[in-house]
């Protein structure tokens, strides 16, 4: 395949880690989807070497299928550089016990604690880290995309669902349990809002996710549309197509109250593919934060630099680094 670069900024080092790895030492990072699972190997200058994809399948047998797809990608390095593979990342959904590398638990893709241990290690014959992919791919975005140089900084992945991670005071936030940022699952319509998938009504993600977006145009104005883009492209002539944005962006802003209010981010940064719609998104956010906001400073909104490719990014930059610092 050709080689590309991911970006600029991937080539720099994260601020207090130290990459361990030879300078001309590959890594290797996949990102697991509930429909497919993604990989590359690039070099210590972000330059991608090898890249492919594979579907997802039900259940443990994801992870045969992911051990397929990173002997795919070795196989496509030229034969004397396929031992320079140094370190690698695998990135799972779900709820992910990192210490005891255990995947607890994905509903998209139909796992229940399977003990991954050493298993990828053993298999491809380098230290292999497992990690949640929002919170890799959120690192990312703080760490080398949008928000570095920053110590405060959220970022909300939007895309199927919607996620993402808090950096306070130069450090990622974790919970006890390692998770990232679950703001799609923040009720901001208790009372009159729709079932969300968790259980309980009116999350955040009801009406942000893509899915929601597409589906609230198709509601308001009774005509198909293959997805959010689609919404994003008929602006600003649609009325149908500005309602069901104003509604994503007016959640979006009310979910992000809180954390604003506690952490007083510098930056919100937009990722995932949701974040394609650029100004469309951005601005409007912008203009709901301000309304909203009195007694803190107003966080600038800005686009991620990564877009849908941050879990990749993030999964090659992990294993190169060897922690979120």
């Amino acid at each position: 395949m050709d080689t590309h670069r991911v970006g600029s900024s991937a080539s720099a080092p994260a601020p207090g880690a130290e990459s361990t790895l030879a300078p001309d030492a590959l890594t290797m990072g996949l990102d697991v989807g509930g429909t497919t699972i993604k990989g590359e190997i690039a070099d210590a200058s972000g330059t991608v070497l090898a890249a492919g994809a594979v579907p997802t399948p039900r259940g443990a047998a994801a992870f045969e299928a992911m051990e397929t797809l990173g002997d795919s990608l070795l196989a496509e390095l030229p034969a004397d550089r396929r031992g320079l593979l140094g370190r690698a990342a695998v990135l799972l959904p779900g709820i992910v016990d990192t210490e005891r590398s255990i995947a607890v638990f994905s509903g998209n893709v139909g796992w229940r604690d399977v003990h991954v241990g050493d298993r990828f290690t053993r298999h491809w014959g380098v230290p292999v880290s497992i990690e949640h992919d929002v919170a890799v791919a959120g690192w990312a975005e703080w760490r080398f995309g949008a928000g570095r140089g920053h110590d405060d900084v959220v970022v909300i992945v939007l895309g199927t669902g919607v996620s993402g991670t808090l950096a306070a005071g130069g450090r990622l936030v974790r919970s006890g349990f390692g998770q990232a940022g679950e703001y799609g699952h923040i009720p901001v319509r208790p009372a009159d809002g729709l079932p969300c998938p968790c259980g309980n009504v009116g999350c955040v993600e009801t009406l942000a996710s893509a899915a929601a977006i597409a589906r609230n145009y198709i509601r308001r104005s009774g005509r198909e549309v293959d997805g959010a883009a689609e919404v994003f492209a008929l602006l600003p002539g649609d009325p149908a197509a500005a309602r069901a944005v104003d509604d994503a962006v007016a959640a979006l802003a009310d979910g992000l109250l809180g954390v604003i209010h506690a952490a007083c981010p510098e930056l919100v940064v937009l990722g995932g593919g949701l974040a394609g719609a650029g100004a469309a998104l951005s601005e409007p956010l912008q203009a709901a934060l301000t309304q909203r906001l009195r007694v803190v400073p107003v966080p600038k909104v800005v686009l991620g630099e990564f877009g849908a490719r941050a879990g990749l990014t993030g999964a090659t930059l992990f294993a190169r680094h060897g922690a979120l610092l």
